[in-house]
């Protein structure tokens, strides 16, 4: 026998040409399980977090404050400033602070605010003495 003969019957005998394929004699026989594809299983229904009263929040320090406005710069990005208006009670609120002296450049202030309006529903934050 030639060498290309001897090389392809050593490899017929060894890949199974020749018998049963050793990935035929290993696998067994299994048969598809049909399910049925009209109702989809569910396995949990997601539900979104609600928000408890749907306002946003913003927290920074008081640039400049007067009856109908305030502006204040956010606490963690010195380059973001923004501007809200009053809500009437929160207007009112305000006017009381003035009168005591008012919030001073770099207080600091939580404020809750519509995010539709912009508008300021509540405030928090404690005015430093007046110079």
């Amino acid at each position: 026998m030639n060498r290309v003969s001897k090389f392809v019957l050593t490899n017929a005998l060894m890949f199974g040409v020749l018998g049963v394929s050793r990935a035929a004699a290993q696998d067994p026989i299994l048969t598809p399980i049909i399910v049925s594809e009209a109702a989809p299983i569910v396995v949990k229904t997601l539900t979104p977090k609600p928000k408890p009263t749907g306002l946003g929040k913003f927290e920074g320090y008081v640039m400049h404050v007067n009856r109908a406005q305030i502006t204040v710069r956010a606490k963690g990005d010195d380059m973001a400033v923004q501007t809200f208006a009053l809500s009437g009670p929160a207007a009112e609120k305000m006017q009381q602070i003035i009168d005591k002296g008012g919030y001073q450049y770099g207080d600091r202030v939580k404020l809750q605010f519509d995010p539709q309006t912009r508008t300021v529903v509540k405030f928090k934050g404690k005015p430093s003495r007046p110079l």
